[in-house]
């Protein structure tokens, strides 16, 4: 343990944070002090709770999320408390209401954040109703082509929010056991009962709602049946599945709270020729990178037909043994994963009495949604779609993800030990509904018109929504970085860029003007975002800090989704490259969103 602090040692403490605050206090623009002034008492300069409500709602707009005077006392007893820890220890006395170094510091703390830090959508519709966050290969430590798989990856996902945990399995090197990895690679394999065990153990630490385990199964009948045996016992009761084997609508998330699905193609239930008596696939039949629905493509499995099961009444034995043995595994599937139907159009067709999952790689819905983008927003309105990155991406980099959910796709598989802007854009979409891991779909992809008509993601669409955004300042670098990280001889001369991530029509970037030698850079600047589908835009945000000669550095990164933003004046936190939150740097911004007229 530690040892305490001095009162001397103490006070040095506060007296330097009070002085490096005061700093930012003084940068603080002409218009946050006009809204202060506006509302406060003209003989004290105190806010008190009437005029912090009045404040909250005029000008954050909370009268939509029910604000109250109770809500106005509860932001000057935080800021109370957090006053007499930090700047004044030694004179515990409350104040009634704000002054503006306190009005300033609640605008600029976690108590004026940009989006709701709880779950606020209707959780009682299908699954097909939501976004759900997905991994792609999720036992995998690095690269696609050589790194270790580990649990470490499926543990750091889950905590992260993740809901969709992928496993790639296969016969281990004895065909006794089963082991996670990247087939036909040099992945080091993982044991699947240590996957199934971390799950257990951490499906629910960052959220209740329910986590689905995708398997890419390559197992003979005998290990299917073994997984079956390990599924159940290191689940139990929370593992979910029908008793009737087929679902007609998938439940709701509040409904699956706190339960654990498999989602795969059921397996054959009868022997397959000559692969019943022991012969395995060639190594072509598993190329790394390709998943079951890419092989069906370009192979026909021996025995779909039941004209090559053998007449034997040995053949008949050892079928009856297979299917007995693949009949647990099968029924403990809650998801099943739909077989292609020839051509895709064929595969769309939604089925009525039974809902289910299809996959496509990035490129495969690319080309679908050029030819058949409302057939895929009708399908994804009662039925799972899967989206996962190409079998090129070695590096485990990642693609777009919103021609995905703009089709409605409800899994977007994204390599979460990846890197890069695309991964950023997934990680701010699902920080929305307090981070539970599931966004409900909007409006536009769940309707259909008088005619029956769904959205058209190709379609030309009128401005519906205007998004103002002002950037006011920025602080926290100076707590977070050494004095020499970004320049060695001055303080750093910060930007930021700002945009939209949405459909190809509302996407754009622009930035402010560079502050040279500011470590609490004000840039006071306002842009309009012209919106066609606000429901489906990301507002982008980076700061970064010029270099003259060299690459410009990176001050940190969020992205919002539109329809989840506070309106107001907020403070924005930021995330360095990996997605980690920055422990002092956000934004001072104000959003505004109005229809266009």
């Amino acid at each position: 343990m530690g040892t305490l602090a001095s009162p001397k040692q103490s006070y040095i403490v506060c007296l330097c944070f009070k002085r490096r605050f005061k700093a930012a206090v003084a940068e603080a623009p002409d218009e946050i002090k006009s809204h202060f002034n506006h509302h406060s008492s003209e003989q004290n300069g105190i806010m008190t709770v009437d005029n912090l409500y009045k404040f909250l709602i005029e000008i954050q707009g909370d009268e939509d999320t029910n604000a109250t005077k109770d809500d106005a006392q509860s932001v000057i007893d935080n800021l109370n408390s957090f006053f007499i820890k930090n700047l004044n220890p030694f004179h515990h006395h409350r104040q009634k209401g704000l002054n503006f170094e306190a009005f300033f510091r609640y605008l600029f703390s976690d108590l004026n954040p940009p989006i709701s830090p709880k779950v606020h959508h209707d959780m009682r519709a299908p699954l097909s109703h939501y976004f759900l966050y997905t991994g792609h290969n999720s036992y995998l430590t690095g690269n696609q082509l050589s790194s270790d798989c580990s649990d470490g990856p499926i543990i750091k996902a889950l905590k992260g929010g993740v809901r969709v945990i992928e496993l790639d399995l296969w016969p281990n090197s004895d065909k006794d056991d089963v082991d996670v990895l990247h087939g036909r690679t040099l992945t080091t394999p993982v044991k699947l009962i240590k996957c199934l065990r971390a799950i257990k153990e951490h499906a629910f630490s960052a959220s209740p709602y329910p986590v689905i385990v995708t398997l890419e199964d390559h197992l003979t009948p005998h290990l299917q049946n073994k997984v079956a045996k390990m599924v159940t016992e290191t689940f139990g009761e929370t593992l979910f599945y029908p008793e009737s084997g087929s679902l007609e609508e998938f439940p709701s998330p509040e409904e699956l709270k706190n339960r654990i699905i498999l989602s795969t193609k059921p397996p054959k239930e009868y022997l397959k020729a000559k692969n019943s008596q022991g012969k395995e696939k060639s190594s072509d039949d598993y190329k790394w990178g390709k998943e079951d629905s890419d092989l069906e493509d370009k192979q026909k499995i021996q025995g779909d037909s039941d004209s090559s099961s053998s007449d034997s009444d040995s053949d008949d034995g050892e079928n009856r043994k297979f299917q007995s043995e693949v009949s647990e595994y099968k029924r403990l599937i809650g998801i099943q994963a739909k077989k292609r139907k020839g051509k895709l159009l064929e595969t769309l067709k939604v089925d009525s009495n039974q809902v289910g999952r299809i996959s496509l790689s990035e490129q495969k819905l690319e080309k679908a949604a050029s030819s058949h983008g409302s057939e895929l927003v009708r399908f994804t309105q009662k039925n799972l779609l899967r989206i996962y990155p190409k079998g090129t991406r070695f590096n485990s980099s990642n693609y777009d993800p919103l021609v995905g959910w703009t089709h409605g796709a409800q899994m977007v598989a994204f390599n979460m030990q990846g890197y890069g802007k695309k991964l950023w854009w997934m990680q701010g979409m699902f920080r929305s509904n307090g981070g539970c891991g599931y966004m409900k779909k909007p409006d536009i992809l769940m309707k259909s018109d008088s005619d029956n008509r769904v959205f058209d993601p190709e379609a030309s669409l009128p401005v519906k929504k205007i998004l103002k955004v002002k950037v006011y300042m920025g602080d926290g670098w100076r707590f977070d970085f050494s004095p020499t990280y970004f320049d060695s001889y001055s303080p750093p001369d910060f930007y930021t860029r700002i945009g939209i991530a949405g459909v190809p029509a509302d996407s754009v970037m622009k930035k402010t003007r560079i502050l040279e030698d500011n470590w609490v850079p004000v840039w006071d600047e306002e842009f309009k975002f012209p919106l066609t589908v606000p429901e489906l835009a990301l507002l982008r945000i980076e700061v970064h800090e010029y270099d003259i000669s060299e690459k410009d550095d990176f001050g940190g990164q969020t992205c919002l989704p539109v329809s989840e933003l506070k309106l107001g004046i907020r403070a924005v936190p930021l995330f360095d490259r990996k997605g980690n939150k920055l422990k002092s740097v956000k934004l001072l911004m104000r959003f505004d969103l109005y229809d266009e007229t």
